[in-house]
């Protein structure tokens, strides 16, 4: 008669043995060869999704592909209750294992690809997106593990109502926080601004330094450090003028009351000469505007190819000395605030009016 070990015989032993080596060695040559194939394919190509992908395959352990194989070695054997409660209990694990080895790799090579694409240009949402991928890592896992537990059989629901009641607790004392954290997502998505952006919120304007989970920090013009809260930054107009193309100008000149017409009538082509003299400036329009309190006043308007505010004011700039040396070569005057008094003297029933002015 043929010797049994625990009910099965030693053919029967060898059978699941070697039923569990074939598993695992065909598992990992399966493994090997994926990711040696997906890996040369992969290099071929400028899409990242395959590189993630291979990264992920090459996350797989060779303890849960053993696992695997004595799962498959154990059908074939006739075991007591108590030893397939383990089995199951290994195979529960093992598999819960994995799936968390590739989410973690998923998560973090999705996060790891995006954080490289904006490192260049903003450092600080990228320390922030690595913030956020730790946050969906630990979400995952904690997924994973409840369901793990429900599949071992134990009873998640309570554990799962005290999360919600624990959940809803935490979320209403901390709501400011999970606000500006949504609120920094926000930005690090929809990006209405990176570092080194100059932007104007209401009266407040600066240069962008810092994108965190909770604040934005702004270095001002005269140099003290703005810290707003991410959600009250979203929650306002924002302008920013990093993103300008170019720059309209808008500017006004007076002349005097005693400028002749024939004069008045040339200022607008004498404009347009000293704008269109610049480099990289387009002349838009000059218009004689108003008749205001002491200036016949002209608005003119130019367009400067360039966002610097540096280059825009050179550029106002000798505009202005070419406004000034061509009205003084011109007989323009330039208007400033005067007042003209009239006195009216009666003297020997006839009228006399005596004129004068003053500044």
């Amino acid at each position: 008669m043929e010797a049994a070990v625990w009910g099965n015989s030693v053919r029967s032993w060898f059978l699941a043995a070697v039923a569990a080596g074939g598993v695992w060695v065909g598992l990992a040559l399966l493994r090997q060869f994926l990711v040696t194939r997906l890996g040369a394919v992969a290099r071929r190509t400028a899409n990242p999704y395959d590189d993630l992908l291979v990264a992920v395959l090459a996350r797989t352990r060779m303890a849960v592909l053993a696992a695997a194989g004595v799962w498959a070695g154990a059908a074939l054997l006739f075991l007591p209750p108590g030893a397939h409660a383990a089995l199951r209990v290994l195979g529960i694990a093992a598999l819960a294992i994995q799936l968390a080895i590739w989410g973690n790799a998923a998560v973090a090579g999705a996060f790891a690809a995006r954080v490289r694409r904006v490192q260049a240009e903003d450092p600080a949402g990228a320390t922030t997106l690595a913030a956020f991928s730790l946050v969906a890592r630990l979400g995952l896992g904690t997924l994973l593990l409840l369901l793990t537990l429900d599949n071992l059989g134990v009873n998640v629901s309570a554990l799962v109502a005290g999360l919600g009641i624990g959940g809803v607790a935490i979320a209403l004392a901390t709501q400011n926080i999970l606000g500006d954290l949504l609120a920094s997502l926000s930005i690090v998505l929809d990006k209405p601004f990176v570092v080194g952006d100059f932007i104007v919120v209401g009266e407040l304007m600066g240069t962008i330094e810092h994108v965190g989970l909770k604040t934005t920090r702004i270095r001002s013009l005269s140099g003290e450090q703005l810290v707003f809260a991410n959600a009250d930054l979203l929650g306002s107009r924002i302008r920013n003028y990093k993103r300008m193309s170019d720059r309209r100008v808008v500017f006004s000149v007076g002349v005097t009351y005693q400028t002749p017409l024939a004069r008045l009538a040339a200022i607008p082509g004498l404009i347009r000469d000293v704008v269109s003299a610049e480099a990289g400036v387009r002349f838009d329009r000059a218009h004689f505007r108003s008749f205001d309190d002491s200036a016949l006043t002209f608005e003119v308007v130019y367009i400067v190819g360039d966002p610097d505010y540096n280059r825009y004011m050179d550029v106002q700039q000798r505009i202005n000395f070419g406004l000034f040396e061509r009205f003084a070569q011109e007989g323009i005057e330039f208007a400033y605030p005067t007042r003209t008094v009239y006195v009216h003297h009666e003297a020997a029933g006839a009228g006399a009016q005596v004129a004068g002015a003053g500044a």
